[in-house]
């Protein structure tokens, strides 16, 4: 299910993933099959992980870029959750063909973005 909410983004940010929502910033980024598609990667991991552990490896994760990269943009992009999503939402049928934990190949080594 899709809502929109423009009130709960931090600047910069217009999708959002709370199994089994998405939740977007505008009405306009419906039509966005790519964000969506990245979205929906989201919640496939979410799914994975049984939804709860999904957040608290998330924020670990998050933490742990923060510590290392002291750059909360770098820490979020590092994400191997983010990696993957990244990595593969203009594959629109990614999903079809998505093993399952495909995120753990994003763990093995960073990504370095500016």
């Amino acid at each position: 299910m899709v809502l929109v909410s423009k009130y709960i983004f931090p600047k910069g940010f217009v999708g959002l993933t709370l199994w089994p929502l998405i939740i977007l910033k505008h009405s306009q980024l419906k039509t966005d099959g790519v964000l969506l598609n990245h979205e929906r990667i989201h919640l496939r991991q979410q799914l994975e992980l049984l939804v709860l552990p999904f957040f608290v490896w998330y924020l670990a994760a998050w933490l742990y870029g923060l510590l290392r990269y002291r750059n909360s943009y770098l820490a979020y992009r590092n994400i191997s959750f983010e990696r993957e999503a990244y990595a593969n939402d203009t594959n629109l049928d990614y999903l079809a063909t998505r093993r399952p934990w495909q995120f753990l190949r994003y763990l093995r080594s960073d990504a370095h973005f500016s």
